[in-house]
C-alpha cells in the first residue's frame, strides 16, 4: 500500500505541473478532467454504479473538489508551484487527521501521529523553500489555506465512499465523471469558451490518464489503510512536485528542499511502521 500512495504521489505531482505550467491553467484543469472522464466512462460501464450509500460521498466529495481546484488555480495566481501546491498538501495533510477522527473515528498509532507530522513539516519546508521571490502575499496565503481545507475534506469523503461502494472503479469512475461534468458546468456560468478546449489535448491526454491513475490507487489506498495515514503518504507528492517545479518550471531551488526530502522519508518509515 505505501508503494501505491508513492506512485499515487508522483502522477498527482506530475498532473498539477503541467496545469501550473499551462498559460490557460483553468481550461487545461477542464481539458484533463474531460479526459479523466472519457476514460473512466468505459469503466463505469464495466463496474457498474456505486451502491445508494456511495452517492452522498459522491456530492459532497464533488463540491469539496471544485472548491479546492478553483482556490488553487487561484492560488497559482499569486506565488509559484512550488511555493503553492506542497504549502496546500502540508495543510490539508494536518487537517486530515482531526477530520478522520470526528468523521471515521480513526485514530492511527502515536508512531504513525509523529510520522504524518514530519511528512506535513517537509512539505511546509519545501513551500517555504519556493518562495525565494519574495515573501508569500496574504491573498496566496488565503488561496492556499483554502484549498488544503477543501482538499482534507474530499479526502475523507473519498476514503468514507470507496468503503461504502466496496470498489475503487466504480466509485472512481462514477465521481470522475460527476466531477468533470460539474466544473464543465461551472466554467460554462463563468463565461468560458469551451471551443478553446481543442487547442489543450496534447497536454491534457497524459494529464487525464496521470491523474485517473493516480486517483484510483490512493481510493485503494483509502479502502485498505487509515485516511490521515494515506492521505500523508499521497501528499508527498509535495516533495515530487518541488523537482518538477525546479527541473521543468524553471522555478528557484532553495538548499533546504534535499532537507526536506529527507525529513519526509523519515516520516514515512514512520507511517509505515506505526
Amino acid at each position: 500500500m505505501v508503494g501505491a500512495a508513492l506512485l499515487s504521489a508522483v502522477l498527482h505531482a506530475a498532473w498539477n505541473a503541467a496545469i501550473k505550467a499551462n498559460p490557460h491553467p483553468a481550461q487545461a484543469m477542464l481539458a484533463q478532467m474531460a479526459v479523466s472522464a472519457l476514460i473512466a466512462m468505459p469503466m463505469l460501464a464495466w463496474a457498474g454504479l456505486p451502491p445508494l450509500a456511495a452517492w452522498p460521498w459522491i456530492v459532497a466529495s464533488v463540491a469539496l473538489n471544485m472548491g479546492a481546484v478553483a482556490a488553487l488555480l487561484r492560488g497559482y495566481s499569486h506565488a509559484g508551484f512550488g511555493m503553492v501546491y506542497p504549502m496546500a498538501r502540508a495543510s490539508s495533510v494536518l487537517l486530515v487527521l482531526p477530520l478522520a477522527a470526528a468523521v471515521a473515528g480513526e485514530k492511527p498509532a502515536p508512531l504513525a501521529i509523529i510520522g504524518v507530522g514530519l511528512v506535513s513539516a517537509a512539505m511546509l519546508m519545501l513551500a517555504l523553500g519556493g518562495g525565494r521571490e519574495g515573501a508569500l502575499k496574504r491573498p496566496a496565503l488565503g488561496w492556499i489555506l483554502a484549498a488544503g481545507a477543501f482538499g482534507a475534506g474530499y479526502a475523507v469523503c473519498d476514503a468514507q465512499g470507496v468503503r461504502q461502494a466496496q470498489s475503487p472503479l466504480a466509485y472512481g469512475a462514477a465521481l470522475t465523471v460527476v466531477n468533470a461534468i460539474t466544473f464543465a458546468w461551472l466554467q460554462r456560468r463563468a463565461g468560458a469558451r469551451l471551443a478553446g478546449l481543442a487547442d489543450q489535448w496534447p497536454q491534457a491526454v497524459p494529464a487525464g490518464v496521470a491523474a485517473m491513475a493516480s486517483y484510483l490507487l490512493i481510493l485503494w489506498v483509502f479502502q485498505h489503510a487509515p485516511i490521515a495515514l494515506g492521505a500523508a503518504l499521497r501528499d508527498t507528492s509535495a516533495i515530487f512536485a518541488a523537482v518538477i517545479a525546479v527541473v521543468i518550471l524553471k522555478e528557484p531551488l532553495d538548499r533546504r528542499v534535499p532537507l526536506a526530502v529527507l525529513i519526509a522519508t523519515a516520516g514515512s518509515v514512520l507511517i509505515r511502521l506505526g
